[in-house]
């Protein structure tokens, strides 16, 4: 379903024109495989590929009055080709030529959906080796933690979207198969020659086995995929949100020249582009979900789950293509407030360092009860009075028995806590 949020390349693909065009290419190539049984004269194949078309106006006019879809399609075929129509659909069902062209479409929109989540991953490279070292807040609960840098942010953006590629790639190849097996898929009519020729000229593979369609679990299965890249594009989208807060204002999307943020308020800046992609997430897994409804049908099919499909598949990767360039214009244009993530650390009071004078003390021969006792006093004080928790601690007699000058130096060294991320770095080959 094409929609504000289709880019060109999506729009082509789940065109009616490029179905009908594709529906066309599996019957044209199975009267190929028929003709080379004998079963299709050579002039009468020749044609078929010079003369065989259809109409969008008539296919509509036809299928007010019989009500499908295909039938349609046969009939605009067979008015302008005469005879040789007859050969067109031959031991075929509708099935036949419906499921082996979304093969087609839904393996080529995963080839385009791939190559924004290359893209992505390429620029999460780059702002990760860029940021590497620049020092920001860890947060859990939304609560201060302890430091990281934004580099390993967004190397665990790369990490993550590295498996969705993956788990793309294997999903794509489980969708990419046809089936042309007949009414209830024994073959009765059509031989399996015609299929296997069919396939492999599309690229796909025949299902080893089928009933009048290709089972809905392979669809499920590559919806649940859309439906997991989106849900990492609503989380990386939200991260960037929280960081976009004023209060924090350590990262912030981009906001373009002339762009206008409230109609009320003309001072703010919001996360608009983030806040879609959140909102369009919930989309993609709520097809999902309806992917899932699909799979069972009563005994050979039945059709409940085509006018589903024809909503979810088409707007699922139309909508994940969407998603992926705009979180991509994103990350390439992110600013990045250096300041605000010193002034943030800052605000901490030095508080972030309590694991390391923890472990000190349990070093000494504490035991980690009094040793987190002894912390959690000093560290609740400096966040109940503000006071510089360093100098608590530097000040706090019971601690200073175990803990001398260049101990309480070393476990409030920024560059110790900080010392791994090379070799995190190093380990995801970045």
């Amino acid at each position: 379903m094409i929609n504000r949020y289709t880019l060109p390349e999506m729009a082509a693909l789940w065109s009616e024109e490029k179905k009908l065009s594709t529906w066309l290419e599996v019957e044209i190539l199975a009267c190929e495989a028929w003709a080379e049984l004998g079963k299709i004269p050579k002039k009468s194949l020749a044609k078929i590929k010079g003369k065989a078309s259809f109409k969008l106006k008539r296919m509509a006019e036809i299928e007010d009055v019989v009500q499908h879809d295909i039938i349609a399609f046969l009939s605009s075929i067979s008015e302008g080709l005469g005879k040789e129509s007859r050969f067109i659909h031959m031991g075929m069902t509708s099935s036949d030529v419906l499921d082996t062209a979304l093969g087609v479409m839904m393996r080529d929109a995963s080839e385009i959906i791939i190559s924004s989540l290359g893209k992505l991953i390429s620029a999460l490279r780059q702002k990760a080796m860029t940021y590497k070292k620049l020092v920001m807040m860890g947060r859990s609960h939304g609560v201060h933690a302890e430091p990281i840098t934004l580099g390993l942010k967004f190397a665990l953006m790369l990490e993550e979207f590295k498996r969705d590629l993956a788990r793309l790639e294997r999903a794509k190849e489980i969708i990419a198969f046809g089936k042309i097996s007949g009414a209830v898929g024994t073959y009765a009519n059509v031989p399996p020659q015609i299929e296997k020729y069919v396939c492999k000229k599309l690229g796909l593979k025949p299902a080893p086995i089928s009933t009048q369609i290709v089972q809905r679990d392979r669809h499920a299965e590559y919806l649940s995929v859309l439906a997991i890249i989106a849900s990492s594009l609503d989380k990386y989208s939200l991260e960037i949100r929280g960081l976009q807060r004023t209060e924090i204002l350590e990262l912030e999307e981009p906001f373009g020249k002339g762009q206008k943020g409230s109609s009320a308020m003309p001072h703010k800046r919001n996360p608009i582009t983030c806040e879609r992609i959140c909102g369009l997430a919930r989309v993609i897994r709520t097809n999902a979900l309806a992917a899932f409804e699909n799979i069972a049908l009563w005994h050979e099919r039945d059709i409940s789950h085509s006018s589903v499909e024809r909503i979810i598949i088409p707007d699922s990767t139309t909508l994940l293509h969407y998603m992926l360039e705009k979180f991509i214009y994103v990350i390439q244009n992110i600013n990045v407030y250096p300041e605000n993530m010193a002034r943030n650390i800052d605000m901490g009071k030095n508080r972030f360092f309590s694991q390391r004078v923890l472990l000190a003390l349990v070093e000494k021969g504490l035991t980690r009860e009094d040793a987190y006792k002894l912390v959690q006093t000093q560290a609740m004080k400096s966040w109940q009075k503000g006071l510089d928790f360093k100098k608590l601690v530097k000040n706090d007699k019971n601690i200073r028995r175990y803990l001398k000058e260049k101990d309480i130096k070393k476990c409030f060294d920024l560059k110790a806590s900080l010392s791994n991320v090379e070799t995190i770095f190093k380990r995801l080959g970045i």
